[in-house]
């Protein structure tokens, strides 16, 4: 007979990018390494390649939005803002390439 998976045993793209997200804020002081550990451990919560590769992208891609659209309606002049959302952008996909990384070796491994 078939395996059936218990839903602890499923991956959720959520719990790894909330596993994800704590770690690379306990760890924030290993500049590759923490990212890539939190990546890892997400991976391996998310239960496979696809899924950790959503978790990691997601946060910094919403993010990412998030400053861009907020920073042209906060400030008075639209251009203003596209800079500075643009830059809020970078900063948060730099953090992506060692978490990225990290969860599709976890993802791969889990």
């Amino acid at each position: 007979m078939g395996q059936v998976l218990r839903s602890s045993q499923q991956g959720s793209i959520t719990r790894a990018m909330f596993w994800m997200m704590v770690i690379s804020l306990l760890l924030f002081w290993l500049p590759l390494l923490g990212p890539a550990i939190a990546g890892f451990v997400g991976g391996r919560k998310a239960g496979g390649v696809g899924p950790a590769v959503i978790a990691a992208l997601l946060p910094a891609i919403l993010l990412g939005a998030t400053l861009f659209v907020l920073a042209s309606v906060l400030t008075g002049v639209p251009l203003l803002g596209v800079i500075a959302g643009l830059g809020g952008t970078a900063i948060a996909l730099a953090h992506v390439g060692p978490l990225l990384l990290g969860a599709i070796i976890g993802g791969a491994v889990g």
